[in-house]
């Protein structure tokens, strides 16, 4: 480990090597096998949990987050920082074949296209997190995830608590568990039903935090096989619904009479769009 870690508390300067080795590519397995004989005795057992987030989080924000995660998992060291994600590793996910997909590479691959557009701290997180209720989905529903949802909120704010993570990767994580499967499933929507999940992600009232979610949707598209680099195509979808929705003439002031007008304005949009 480089000697300009020797102010470090031994397991932070772990972390941080880990995150600098990522960086630089495909690590030497001599050096993984000694790193996971560190943690094997015990490195991490004594770092609080509140010194963990400043450290891991800076390798969040690297330019290879994803393979990070993957050293961290292989060596030992995930499962004792963060239990709950390194559950996931082996836990298959719907997609196009028949098996799924390891849920864990997952995350490493939309961590990395995360890097790859620039996103902040709180998309990476809530890319981190928002799958940590299916960890443990019965085995006769896989890779289904029946109530992952229910499973997975009061493990991802025991998790925040722990670590101290700041407020606004708390909120877009949660928002991310509730809402991220639904946009990806816009196109078979009710038009009502996507001016709703417009008003409940911010697009009308907090615009930068929707985009945040947009972003953790699309990352979340791209981790899949053969996705790499392609657009997220429900994206379209949702901007023309609301923009549809902001160019209201006379927005109703009654809530109600509001939704109405949003719902039938977003019907239009998707007509337009050959979604009707």
């Amino acid at each position: 480990m480089p000697q300009s870690f020797a102010q470090l508390d031994p397991g932070l300067g772990l972390l941080r090597h880990v995150a600098l080795l990522a960086e630089g590519g495909a690590a030497d397995p001599d050096e993984l096998d000694l790193l996971a004989r560190q943690i094997e005795a015990g490195f991490l057992l004594d770092v609080a949990p509140e010194n963990v987030w400043p450290e891991f989080s800076r390798g969040l924000m690297g330019a290879a987050p994803g393979r990070m995660l993957h050293y961290l998992h292989e060596i030992g060291a995930l499962e004792q920082i963060l239990p709950e994600v390194d559950a996931l590793y082996g836990v298959p996910q719907i997609a196009a074949g028949p098996a799924g997909v390891d849920l864990g590479l997952l995350i490493e691959a939309a961590l990395d296209d995360a890097a790859r557009i620039g996103a902040p701290v709180s998309v990476r997180f809530a890319l981190l997190t928002k799958d940590v209720g299916k960890s443990d989905s019965p085995r006769e529903h896989l890779p289904a995830h029946y109530r992952h949802i229910e499973r997975g909120e009061p493990r991802l704010l025991a998790l925040a608590e722990r670590l101290g993570v700041p407020q606004e990767c708390r909120d877009l994580a949660l928002q991310s568990l509730h809402e991220c499967e639904r946009a990806q499933k816009v196109s078979r929507m009710r038009a009502g039903s996507l001016a709703m999940l417009l008003e409940r992600n911010g697009a009308f009232d907090a615009p930068a935090r929707f985009d945040l979610f947009i972003n953790v949707c699309a990352c979340d598209y791209r981790a899949y096989p053969g996705r790499s680099g392609a657009a997220w195509p429900k994206a379209r979808l949702i901007e023309a619904a609301r923009l549809a929705c902001l160019e209201l003439d006379a927005p109703p002031r009654d809530i109600e009479a509001l939704r109405e007008a949003r719902a039938a304005a977003v019907a239009l949009a998707l007509s337009s769009c050959g979604e009707s």
